[in-house]
Formats: C-alpha cells, structure tokens, sequence
C-alpha cells in the first residue's frame, strides 16, 4: 500500500494559540454568576436602551456556531435572537430587562468563544495526557476590545484553532451535511454477486454505485457510466479505498461495501469530532514538530516557515495494538537518540510473554542476545532457573544487546513520559506492508529510521545521513542529547482533509464514540432551558 500523506498538507498556518488550564472555564463561570463589572455597571450590548449593531452580530455568531461542529442552541441561541429582535423593534425595555439580556448574551458569547478556543471537553477527561502552555485566554478583554473596535466576527475567528487543516474540515462539514438526507443513500446497493465484484463483471447496482461516487468526489461527473463494473468505476472504488484506509485494489468486497453505506449524516458526526479534537490537540505549537496519528498509522514530521507548514518527512508506522496494548495520547519533548540501543524488556512483558517462553525454551536466552541485570545495574551473562525466579520477583531484569534480532531495531528516539513509549525501527519490516499497523506493546515502530533520525538532527549538520547509518550499524549502545528538545504529538484523528478530499480512518481504539458520548452527556448537563441558565453552565 503506498504511503500516505500526512496529517497537515503544505498550507499557510495563521499562527499559534495556547494550550489553557482547566480551571479557566471554572473562573469564566464563577466570574458570570456573580455578575461580571462591566455588565452590570454599564450594559456591553446596548445603547439607550436598545440592542447595538454589535449584539445583532453576536448572535449571528451564536446562530452560526454549528458551521464549527458546535450546537448553536448550547448558547441560548433562539432565545437570544427573539429577545435582542424584540428589544430592536418593541418598546424600550425596563433596565432589569435589559441587564438580563445583556448579561445572558455576554455569558453565551463567552462560552462560544471559549468552546471555540479549547473545545467543549477536557482530553484529561478522555485519556489523553496533553500538556497545558502557560499562557491564558482573556476572554473578557476579547469581548470587550473586539466590540470597541467594531472586529466581534473577526476575534471569534481568531480564537479558533489556528491551523489550514481546522479550515478545511469546517469547508467538508458543509459538504457532507449537504449529503445528509439525500436519496442516494435512502436505499441500499444491490447485493455484490458471490459476495464481491471484481473488475469486468457485471453488477446490477453500477448506476446506483456511479452516483455515490460522484456525490462523494472520487468520480468526475462528465462521464458516462460504463455497462461493466470496469474503467472509471474501477477507479473512482480505488479512490474511496484509498480515501478510507484500505488497499487501494479496485475490488469490491465486504468492507468496502459497507463503508459505501456509511450515510453521509454519520461522516458529519466524524467531522465534527475532528474538529473539536483539533480545538484541544497541541499540534504544531513549536517551529518543528512530530505528529503520529495513530488511526492513519502514519507519523509526519513538520517545519513552519515563515508563516507555511512545510512536511520534511513522512512514514508509516505501527502502533500498539487495539486489543491489549493502544498506544496513549499525550505530548512529550524528545532529548535523545540512542544508536545500536539496548531493550530492556518491560516487567509485564517479561512476567507474560519472555519468562514463560525462557522455562519452556532455554535456548531462546542466547538466540535473542538476552543478558540478565541485577538491581545495582551488574550484567549477568549466564542462564539459570534462580535467575528467571528473580526476574519474576522483580530483583533483576533482563535486557537485550545490541544487534540485528534486537527488538528496537538498531535506533530509538527517547522523549521521556510516564507510559515509557518511545519511537524505534524494527528487526520486522515486512509489517508495515499492512494496512491496518496495530501489533506493538505500545511503542510505536517507523518505517524509515534514517529519515526520521536526518530531521530530529537537522540542527546539527555533523549528523551526515552517512554517520547516522554508521552509528546505527555500529553494534555498541550510543546516546546523544539533542541540541534543543523536539514536541512529539501522539494524535488521535479519524478524519483529515487534504488537498480537498477527506480521508476517514479506523477508529482502531473506538475513542469516536466514547467522545462523542461525553459531548452529548454535558450537553445534557449544561443545555440551559431559559436564559437564566447561561450563566451557571460555563462552569463546567
């Protein structure tokens, strides 16, 4: 299968946003609940009485939000829009009145932007360990400049994340919720003769299939279907494959079908999930980074450069796998490279898997250049069962050398974090002609080493590619400290565009429904039913 493209295409980038605390959005409600100054001393979204252009515009906002894969009734929207309508064309309205409206607009504008900035979930909440930057989000000073210098839509747009990729997902939101409902999809395809159509056979659904394809981009609409399954149909199956993370063979089996009756209501959902993962994901928050997106298997390696995002590597890797061992989701700052590393096998691998096999096979300690080590770090070369019974008590360990069966390969790239996950080539390569690559304890395996060594030591041009390769082959266990530390991003996302087309991977670990259930659980929570709600509900 070829590879991939990675997750952010070569796209100008804005710029950077901070990462924030979970306690803002607690400070954001506590500050509205007791009445923020400046909507209580002096109204922020009228003027004598009446609705200023900035409190039209507002919400309008709040109307729009669902462009952005929020709920636009999370902000009271309809509720608003009637009162601030009313308030424009009614009689003037008493100053309680006012105050209440007033303050119930700034609460859902604070909330929006405040969604639209850090997302509406903490990922601690999903697992996923991101690191929080230093800097905080003044919403209060946002609000208030953004309508002093009459720009409200523009600082609602600034607050959102600030990367080409945020963009093109909100464009493929539109387009499949454009898709949503349409009669292609109210009625399936006629069943695949003998359970799957290769090409030049015949099929009863050709012009059914034909107009899926269209609607979703992967055939042009100027050409006549064929009277075969052959031609251009074949391709245009070769794109969705390719779209969807599968071999791009033309055949149509089983899966392929299936992902063919995924409704486009159902991708809408997706998209609007990639969203909010962007909103809470620290990607691209330095000059260089490493982004693995785990369900797309592929790691990439991005520059930004004078206000562009450029990819200097790409490869695909193999993560842990969905069953036993998924790879967490955090950031971390890589400091090291070891060449020719030794592994030292982790205690639950040792106890589950090398132990057992050591006792039923003694000889396998010697094929696998395995060596026991002692608490106080002294090497013991030597097999025997008192050995084995101390590794099982947790008094010694056992590592393997250095060399070509050693299970990191000959590199592993350290940025230390608590679940010891790390990035290393592989004695196994074959594995990556895989399209689905989840077969690791955790860590994850690259497929091209030397490139991904040539980028982490771009800084330092005494790391020719022809030394990396030496110091890799060399067969003695070397580290070096990098000159400055590199982010490394363990991503989650199962829906990416590129170059206009959207890509939907496996959710391997099922971390889609589990988000989406936490969103719908705390819109249960927090959805006000009247206007006096708003302002309890940022706490959250």
């Amino acid at each position: 299968m070829p590879s991939r493209s990675p997750l952010f295409p070569t796209t100008p980038v804005r710029r950077f946003r901070d990462w924030h605390f979970p306690a803002i959005r607690l400070a954001i409600g506590l500050t509205v609940a007791s009445s923020l100054s400046f909507a209580t001393e002096a109204p922020l979204w009228f003027a004598a009485e009446r609705p200023t252009l900035a409190a039209q515009q507002a919400v309008e906002l709040l109307a729009e939000a669902d462009a952005d894969g929020l709920e636009a009734q999370d902000y009271n929207t309809d509720w608003l829009r009637m009162a601030i309508e009313n308030a424009i064309s009614g009689q003037a309205l008493a100053e309680d009145q006012v105050a209440r409206i007033d303050l119930a607009l700034t609460a859902a504008m604070r909330r929006f932007l405040t969604d639209l900035h850090f997302g509406r979930v903490d990922p601690h909440q999903l697992g996923a360990n991101y690191s929080q930057a230093a800097g905080a989000f003044d919403v209060d000073f946002l609000l208030t400049s953004a309508i002093t210098d009459d720009r409200l839509a523009e600082a609602a747009r600034s607050v959102a994340p600030a990367l080409p990729q945020y963009v093109a997902l909100r464009e493929a939101l539109a387009r499949y919720r454009e898709l949503a409902g349409h009669p292609a999809w109210q009625q399936d395809l006629p069943a695949l003769p003998k359970g799957k159509l290769r090409p030049g056979e015949k099929y009863a659904g050709i012009a059914d299939l034909w107009q899926r394809l269209e609607l979703l981009g992967d055939l042009r609409a100027d050409i006549v279907p064929p009277a075969r399954y052959e031609g251009a149909i074949v391709e245009g199956v070769q794109a969705f494959q390719e779209r969807h993370g599968m071999v791009p063979d033309g055949v149509l089996g089983k899966d392929t079908f299936g992902l063919l009756h995924v409704p486009p209501a159902s991708r809408a959902r997706q998209l609007e999930l990639a969203l909010e993962r962007l909103r809470w994901t620290p990607l691209l928050s330095a000059p260089r980074t490493i982004v693995v997106n785990l369900p797309e298997f592929m790691l990439s390696g991005y520059h930004v450069r004078d206000g562009r995002i450029e990819i200097k590597t790409a490869m695909k890797v193999i993560v842990g796998t969905a069953r036993k061992s998924p790879t967490p989701l955090f950031d971390a700052e890589m400091r090291f490279i070891e060449f020719s590393p030794y592994w030292n096998v982790p205690p639950s691998i040792a106890r589950s898997e090398t132990l057992p096999r050591l006792r039923s096979d003694p000889g396998y300690f010697d094929r696998q250049g395995f060596e026991f080590v002692d608490s106080e770090g002294r090497v013991i070369s030597g097999f025997s069962g008192a050995n084995l019974d101390a590794v099982q008590r947790g008094q010694m360990r056992i590592r393997q050398k250095p060399g070509a069966g050693n299970a990191l390969g000959d590199i592993k790239f350290v940025f230390p974090n608590k679940d010891n996950i790390y990035l290393h080539h592989t004695p196994t390569p074959q594995l990556f002609k895989r399209d689905r690559r989840d077969f690791s304890h955790g860590c994850i395996r690259v497929e091209a080493p030397v490139a991904l060594a040539k980028f982490v030591l771009a800084d330092a041009p005494e790391w020719s590619e022809a030394r990396i390769v030496q110091a890799m082959r060399k067969g003695k266990s070397t580290t070096i400290r990098l000159q400055e530390e590199l982010p490394v991003v363990i991503a989650y996302h199962t829906a990416v565009v590129r170059d206009g087309r959207v890509y939907f991977f496996p959710d391997i670990y099922r971390q889609d429904p589990l988000l989406d259930a936490v969103l719908r659980q705390n819109r249960l929570a927090f959805r006000p039913s009247h206007t006096i709600n708003i302002a309890a509900e940022s706490t959250r």
